[in-house]
């Protein structure tokens, strides 16, 4: 398999670049210290039509695919990680489940203004006490006979683009029943911000990623249409189990930006800071630390490269995700680590890029299902799990 770029997507690898590196990096680094969102910055990605970038023209799209979206994560990712996982949250979590499941209706009120940034998305999946076992949700929606309304209750936590002034939507999942053998049944309603009883929290106080914006949700007696149920149900479970396994191709794609942007921030100070006599690269110990960094990279480039193509052509791909983002999120860990004591004391420092790399590295092995559950899903599609 070419994992290759074709011209067009190595022009637009070209063009998220350069916005990467002439406006991004000029002026993340002041949003990130003061914990702001960068509106500016989102803004100006919507007009380059990224948040549209997998979705059909007709409905405001760029007519790409995930191998697309990948690329630009990553290219974004190897500045900064909190405006790749404000794109990789508002295209993956927020805009495709409307995508993949909404009705033709839901599809025109809402993929257009998610595909030109005008709004974000978001999707409400984690709670308090849920975690990675999401099939013990406790959020409640029960059908309101007399108005039509579904009527929610419950609370949600570590969502991404939720409480931004320009975020328009929320996707909940939330029990709505019982099946025969007594298991819930989960189901997918997407909730206007704004809606009465629905209160978003202050944004958290977090180890990385601070210019992105994550928060808790709550819901008490949250009316909403029953128009707003997303695809059938009681399939919410399932619904969401697909949205994991894409978004664990651009997790892994953005982790690979990461490890790679680590690589070129040691390999520019390597060459720049001299030590008795002579630049610190010029010594085999920097050069093999930062050699391997690279290998890990493109490795992890291959990876998820490797899954997205699989998707875009509609073979099985969950293995091959799983694998990705494990891969890709434990050696970005990696090289942040390895990036920081290449640039010793300043590494510590948050003025250089690496600091805030080495403080945004790890959510990668928590977020959009941990290492450990990458492994019990490679686990079973070895056939090992029963």
């Amino acid at each position: 398999m070419d994992h290759r770029l074709s011209p067009e997507l190595e022009e637009l690898r070209r063009t998220v670049e350069e916005f990467a590196h002439d406006v991004v990096a000029p002026k993340i680094g002041e949003y990130y210290e003061h914990h702001e969102f960068p509106y500016e910055i989102v803004r100006e990605m919507g007009r380059m039509g990224l948040f549209g970038l997998p979705f059909p023209e007709e409905y405001g799209g760029m007519g790409g695919d995930y191998l697309a979206l990948g690329i630009a994560l990553e290219e974004l990712a190897r500045v900064d990680s909190s405006v790749a996982i404000t794109l990789e949250a508002g295209v993956s979590l927020g805009a495709m489940p409307v995508h993949l499941f909404g009705t033709e209706e839901q599809k025109r009120e809402w993929l257009p203004r998610l595909c030109s940034g005008e709004i974000l998305g978001a999707f409400g999946l984690t709670e308090p006490d849920g975690g990675s076992d999401a099939g013990a949700t406790r959020t409640t929606a029960r059908l309101d006979p007399e108005t039509g309304e579904w009527v929610i209750n419950g609370t949600k936590c570590f969502i991404t683009n939720s409480g931004t002034d320009i975020t328009g939507l929320v996707t909940v999942t939330a029990v709505t029943g019982r099946g025969p053998d007594g298991k819930p049944q989960i189901s997918s309603i997407i909730v206007p911000s704004g809606t009465p009883g629905f209160t978003v929290a202050a944004p958290y106080s977090k180890v990385g990623w601070n210019a992105s914006d994550t928060r808790e949700l709550s819901f008490a007696d949250v009316r909403v249409p029953a128009a707003n149920l997303l695809g059938e149900e009681g399939r919410g479970y399932a619904q969401f189990l697909r949205i994991l396994d894409e978004g664990r191709i651009a997790i892994a794609a953005l982790a690979t930006g990461l490890a790679q942007g680590c690589v070129d921030e040691s390999v520019k100070y390597a060459k720049e800071r001299h030590a008795f006599g002579r630049p610190i690269g010029a010594n085999q110990a920097i050069q093999f630390k930062i050699a391997d960094m690279e290998m890990k990279a493109h490795t992890a480039r291959l990876a998820w490269r490797d899954a997205a193509s699989r998707l875009v052509a509609g073979e099985p791909f969950k293995k091959e995700a799983a694998l990705a983002k494990l891969y890709s999120s434990t050696i970005a860990v990696d090289n942040a680590r390895d990036a920081t004591q290449v640039h010793g004391g300043y590494g510590f420092m948050n003025e250089y890029p690496v600091a805030r790399m080495w403080r945004d590295s790890k959510i990668l092995e928590i977020g959009e299902g941990t290492s450990e559950v990458q492994r019990m899903l490679i686990a079973r599609e070895l056939g090992l799990v029963g």
